[in-house]
């Protein structure tokens, strides 16, 4: 499995650190599931704004036809 490297100030470590532990979690899993949890909420909204676009030009071409 590839590996990524993430640097981060001491408060933003220490606040990583403690919102991990609070979860019971390793800081890796935690931030791990962060990343693709934000990943995925990006190809949500994008689906969801392509679909909406997609819908408007159909209704928009309709009218026009």
């Amino acid at each position: 499995m590839a590996g990524l490297n993430v640097r981060f100030t001491d408060e933003e470590l220490d606040a990583l650190r403690e919102r991990a532990a609070a979860e019971g979690r390793s800081m890796q899993a935690f931030a791990h599931d962060a990343v693709v949890a934000a990943v995925n909420e990006r190809s949500r909204l994008f689906d969801e704004a392509a679909d909406h676009v997609l819908k408007a030009g159909a209704e928009l071409n309709r009218r026009l036809a």
